[in-house]
Formats: C-alpha cells, sequence, structure tokens
C-alpha cells in the first residue's frame, strides 16, 4: 500500500471512465440522484463526459450491444425493473464531443455483425469533431439472439469453460481482421491528400488515396475510405479482456487494453499474459496501455458506501455480482488499490462507478484530489489529443511514400 504521506513517482498514471446507463449497478436508476428520466436524453450524456472532464480524466468509454440490457450475460430475460434500452454509443459520442474540449471520448462498437468499412468512416468522423479525442472499443458478440437481429449468420453458444473454445476463437480472430481493415482505411487518405485549390480546381491529389486490398478469411475490402485520415492519424483502438483469446486480441491489435484483476498479483499475471501476446505479435517495442477496471461504490465514509450498496442490492434481490472486481469504500482507500495495481505494473483504471452521478462526482471530486495529493496524477491537461493523454505518437501512415 503506497504512504499518502510520500509522494509515489510512476510512470503517468491514466484514469479512464466506463459510462453506461445510471450505473454499473442495475438498481441504480432508482436512486434519488439518479436521472432515469434523461436516460436517452444528449444533456445527460454531456453533463457526466463534462464531468469527467472536470476531473482530468483520460477518456470515457460509452457502452453498448445489439441485446437488451439482461440481469444475464448470455441472454435476454423478461426483468421490467432495470434499465432497458440504449443510445447509439458511436452517435452519443458525436454528439458529445464538440461540447467537451480536453477528455478522449471512447464508444464501443460491436464488431461481430458490423462492417469494418462503416466502423472506420463512423470513428474517423468522430476524431474530426472532437479534434483528435476519438477512440473505439471494440467488442465481440457471441450471443445466438444477437445473430438473430441480423439473420446473416449462426452464432454457437458459448459456455465459459468449455473445452472446445474454438467458435470463440474463431470471433476474435474476425475481431483482429477487423481492426486491420479499420486500421488501414484510416490511413487510405495520406495526410496532405486534400489540396484544395480554387485557382486549378483540384480538390484531392488522386495519387494520394489509395487501395487497402484485404483479403482474409473473414473480410475483403478494397477501400479507399470516403473520410480524410483522422486528426490522431490513427484513433485510439481497446479491447476489453478476461481470457487469453482475448488478450491475445489486446496483443495483436489494441493500443489499450482493460482487464479485470483480482488483486495486484493477478494483475501483474494478467499483464505478463498480455505482453507475451503482444511480442507473439511482433509488437514488443509498441505501447499497448493496460487498464484494470473496478466497479466503485464511493462515499466520504466507507460505512456510507457500504450502506449505499446494501440498499442498491436489496432492491435488486441479490448482491451485485460483476465480471470486475467490486470496491466499496471511500476515495482514498480506492487510491490505495488504484497505486497498489500501478505499482504491479498496470497503467492505471478504468472505473465503473455504480451510480451516477453520484459515484462519477466521487471519483472527479475525491479520488482525483488523492491522487494528485500523492503526486500520482496531472493537475492539468498535457495534451490536445488522446494519443497525447495517453503518451502515443501521432503514427506515420503506412501507403505515404518515405
Amino acid at each position: 500500500m503506497s504512504d499518502p504521506q510520500n509522494p509515489v513517482h510512476l510512470a503517468p498514471l491514466h484514469v479512464a471512465v466506463a459510462l453506461d446507463g445510471a450505473g454499473w449497478h442495475p438498481a441504480a436508476w432508482r436512486e434519488p440522484e439518479a436521472r432515469p428520466a434523461e436516460l436517452f436524453d444528449a444533456r445527460y450524456w454531456t453533463d457526466l463526459v463534462r464531468e469527467a472532464e472536470r476531473g482530468l480524466l483520460d477518456l470515457v468509454t460509452i457502452e453498448d450491444s445489439f441485446a437488451l440490457q439482461s440481469s444475464n450475460p448470455g441472454r435476454p430475460d423478461d426483468r421490467t425493473d432495470q434499465v432497458r434500452g440504449r443510445l447509439d454509443a458511436v452517435l452519443v459520442a458525436a454528439r458529445v464531443a464538440p461540447l467537451t474540449e480536453h477528455v478522449g471520448i471512447v464508444p464501443t462498437a460491436v464488431v461481430t455483425h458490423t462492417e469494418p468499412f462503416h466502423a472506420s468512416k463512423a470513428v474517423a468522423t468522430l476524431d474530426w469533431v472532437s479534434t483528435g479525442r476519438a477512440g473505439v472499443r471494440v467488442r465481440v458478440s457471441s450471443r445466438p439472439d444477437e445473430a438473430a437481429l441480423f439473420g446473416r449468420r449462426t452464432v454457437e453458444p458459448f459456455e465459459p469453460g468449455s473445452a472446445d473454445d474454438r467458435p470463440i476463437v474463431d470471433l476474435f480472430d474476425e475481431a483482429a481482421d477487423y481492426v486491420e481493415v479499420v486500421r488501414r482505411l484510416w490511413d487510405s487518405w495520406e495526410d496532405d491528400a486534400e489540396i484544395r485549390d480554387a485557382a486549378t480546381g483540384r480538390f484531392v491529389d488522386r495519387e494520394k488515396l489509395h487501395y487497402i486490398d484485404f483479403e482474409g478469411r473473414h473480410f475483403s475490402v478494397r477501400g479507399p475510405s470516403i473520410t480524410p485520415r483522422p486528426p490522431q492519424g490513427q484513433p485510439i483502438v481497446a479491447a476489453l479482456a478476461h481470457r487469453t483469446v482475448a488478450y491475445r486480441l489486446v496483443g495483436r491489435s489494441a493500443d489499450l487494453g482493460f482487464v479485470t484483476p483480482r488483486d495486484a498479483a493477478d494483475a501483474r499475471a494478467i499483464l505478463a499474459e498480455v505482453r507475451a501476446e503482444q511480442t507473439a505479435a511482433g509488437r514488443a517495442d509498441e505501447t499497448v496501455h493496460v487498464l484494470g477496471d473496478v466497479v466503485v461504490f464511493l462515499d466520504d465514509d466507507a460505512a456510507a458506501a457500504a450502506d449505499r450498496k446494501a440498499r442498491l442490492d436489496a432492491l435488486l434481490g441479490r448482491e451485485l455480482i460483476s465480471d470486475a472486481r467490486i470496491f466499496v469504500g471511500t476515495p482514498a482507500e480506492l487510491a490505495d488499490l488504484v497505486l497498489e495495481w500501478r505499482e504491479a505494473g498496470l497503467g492505471g483504471v478504468r472505473l465503473r462507478p455504480g451510480g451516477l452521478p453520484h459515484d462519477l462526482e466521487q471519483i472527479t471530486r475525491g479520488l482525483v484530489p488523492e491522487l494528485q495529493r500523492r503526486g500520482a496524477f496531472r493537475t492539468a491537461y498535457e495534451a490536445d489529443t488522446l494519443r497525447g493523454l495517453l503518451g502515443l505518437a501521432r503514427p506515420a501512415n503506412r501507403y505515404a511514400a518515405v
């Protein structure tokens, strides 16, 4: 545990927040501070992202899926006492982006049933309207009910622990191809492809638009894109990973991975696996940040935080279960955990507020000042792009002549 009297001196700490509905607890919409009537209102999402920006956070992620929320992660349910329904994450991000200035905005895109050409154009557009603060979290869908919404393919249900993991491996291999197509399309326009010379009548230099000619098992895409290269060159690609097949996707395709360790020892083991996959993909020299996910219930008094979670659990009818560690306590106690995981090698954390806006404000107004007091977090934004906040250089265009 870090000593608050002795500031830690580590590589820059990255803190992200994952936004989802009224919060990550299914009963959070019933809290007095919640705003359930505004979940489909642009102002609600703008307020949340602006609060994250006031806290100098690196980025926000916005959840999305093709299925209604469910109390069972593998299939739909019939409950009517929990939040159901979503707005499109990319469109929400595009609405919020011009109303913010610094924080990165990373919507979720389900890649299993969508086309990479459409995603590349949407995220490139988001990078333009945010002036270089966009990313995308790629999500794989293994649910048969989601596949049925499209009717193009069947997806075999996958049971964790199954001896036959080929179906899930195929889906993640497809996701890797998807990301490769998206990245090539972002590079299909050189940075100076637009001439915009009214005198000569030349708007575009056609020699600086490139076919990507991707031929793979899952996609055949010629390109080029119809959207000029994004301001960041390559917006950030992120993925959530719980197991080896997903660690492989992070290692071979992502700039940013979100993982779910139980403790510092688990964080070290997961990080070692991600780095091994990164090396196997020939990316050992590239920076891939790995952040630990935590569901948080915070109050100035730990007992108050515990009482609030207990009240929400009673409304839910059971104790909350999550893929990520659940933390209940004060911002100062959470700072201890964040720095413990940072010392274990993680680049920071992605925090999932149990209830919104309460736990988000506890992060921005409680955790952040505590980390700053310990010399562990920025006191001002030091970059204008998301790549800059994450310490990543703007990459060269793969198709431009050297």
